[in-house]
């Protein structure tokens, strides 16, 4: 009963409507019904620009770090779980709420800034190794969403590989749920991946500093 409280506060943190209610209250605009039609942080960005994007990102970021660090920790009585599995399980619920939110009729963002943020709290050398990956995937393509999913599956290699090659030890749990949400990730992004594919997906080309250096 206390663990399926600690998933229920989570999930209502998670599910906190960041882009929509900044969207509203500064420019009086519902991200949804522009662009992608998204509730995430890319759309945001997108839409509201960069000064209410940002917020977005970190706030989105916050939820999942705060539901594995805080939210976890909260006294309120025994669990049948150890703190780490009961941390990535209260991060994993953030992650489920920020993109099936009961406050927007379950219709939410794809997950990864607040996975992002689980992970921060959880794994932390994995996730400054996808950092890496998705700024260089930016910087490369312009396309978030290329980064995002190349991102989601570093996670779970990585933590294999300190794991196999530094000895870096990480729970199974957390490894299998990496890899879990790397798909679930993926899967969110299916029509991101069908637009590039078809050569549509946006992108932003002021990313894309390489280009300007090679006057292209």
């Amino acid at each position: 009963m206390i663990l399926a409280v600690h998933f229920l506060a989570s999930y209502l943190l998670g599910a906190f409507p960041t882009s929509v209610l900044l969207g509203r209250l500064v420019r009086g605009i519902d991200v949804r019904d522009h662009g992608s039609g998204n509730a995430g942080a890319t759309n945001a960005w997108r839409v509201l620009g960069w000064r209410i994007g940002l917020p977005v990102i970190l706030i989105d970021v916050a939820k999942g770090a705060v539901a594995a660090t805080v939210v976890a920790r909260l006294p309120l009585g025994p669990v049948p779980v150890d703190p780490q599995t009961l941390a990535v399980l209260c991060g994993l619920a953030a992650v489920l709420g920020h993109v099936f939110p009961i406050y927007l009729k379950f219709r939410g963002g794809k997950g990864v800034a607040t996975a992002a943020g689980m992970l921060v709290a959880t794994a932390p050398i994995p996730v400054g190794c996808a950092a890496g990956v998705f700024a260089l995937c930016l910087f490369l393509s312009g396309r978030v969403s290329v980064g995002s999913i190349s991102a989601a599956w570093t996670v779970p290699i990585s933590t294999l590989l300190l794991q196999r090659y530094a000895g870096i030890q990480h729970s199974t749990l957390l490894i299998g749920l990496t890899f879990a949400l790397a798909v679930f990730i993926t899967i969110t992004h299916r029509k991101n991946l069908r637009r590039l594919l078809r050569g549509e997906e946006p992108s932003f080309p002021q990313l894309q500093v390489w280009k300007r250096w090679l006057g292209r």
